[in-house]
């Protein structure tokens, strides 16, 4: 019998500007930082913005950020939205729109309507991700058109020494004694997006309190085994394995695979 480990976590940490990995996006990031307190100083050029990058890149996690660290007057949207959640609200300043390519026809109208009213309100901004540059975007041609009036930033992927950087952070931000040779390892024994590499990190935190153990790569290569995930990258692609590597998780088939709008989703 597959043995559970039951340790309570708690709640990872919010996402914020703070633990996001900047690497080459510094003006991006720079811009939604200070984003709502140039709202509040006076009139804004550049209030509409176009964010895309691949799976993984942390196009959710900046939205997040973002919705943070506003004090209450930003709203996440998404395509488990609902659709009068995409009504324009005096009392919101800033707008996050999250996987627009994934929207359903009735919400994508409801983004349209949404930009046109944050465009004609010089004290709000509207912030939209997507899977793709506005030209190739799969959604409706007058939306695809007011997404490419804006801004329009292309979110790079992380290299290797800025996601190692990421894990030397959250296993600090966790108190996690992690050694030396654990990013390097994890990075060429195991599938390299972000989403599945922190889901992964999870569960080693989780297995490395119930040994108290510090984070070495024998600890993970005890819990892959334990678990029979797949450690390289062909492995990743056989394996019937969760593909979150989660613990005891239900069977994919019956799972929705979009988390709700206010999980802490990082590196989307």
């Amino acid at each position: 019998m597959q043995r559970q480990l039951t340790l309570d976590l708690g709640t990872p940490p919010p996402a914020t500007f703070d633990n996001f990995s900047t690497a080459s996006n510094h003006e991006l990031v720079t811009r939604l930082r200070e984003l709502e307190g140039a709202l509040a100083a006076g009139p804004v050029a550049d209030r509409t913005f176009y964010v895309w990058g691949e799976a993984g890149s942390g196009r959710s996690h900046l939205l997040h950020a973002l919705v943070h660290e506003a004090n209450g007057r930003a709203r996440f949207l998404s395509p488990q939205s609902a659709l009068n959640a995409f009504g324009f609200d005096p009392r919101v300043t800033l707008y996050a729109v999250d996987d627009c390519d994934r929207l359903s026809a009735a919400q994508q109208i409801a983004l349209f309507n949404l930009f046109n009213e944050v465009h004609a309100m010089p004290a709000s901004a509207l912030v939209v991700t997507g899977n793709d540059a506005p030209i190739a975007l799969d959604v409706r041609e007058d939306l695809r058109t007011r997404l490419g009036w804006g801004l329009v930033f292309h979110l790079q992927q992380l290299a290797d020494d800025a996601k190692a950087a990421v894990f030397k952070h959250v296993a600090h931000e966790r108190g996690i004694v992690l050694a030396d040779d654990v990013p390097a390892y994890l990075l060429t024994h195991y599938r390299r997006d972000m989403p599945s590499l922190m889901a992964l990190f999870d569960d080693i935190d989780r297995f490395s309190l119930e040994k108290k153990k510090a984070v070495t790569t024998k600890l993970i290569r005890d819990l892959l085994n334990l678990k029979s995930l797949p450690y390289s990258d062909t492995a990743a692609e056989t394996a019937s394995a969760d593909p979150a590597g989660r613990f005891d998780a239900p069977p994919t088939a019956d799972r929705d695979p979009s988390p709700p709008d206010n999980a802490p989703t990082r590196f989307k």
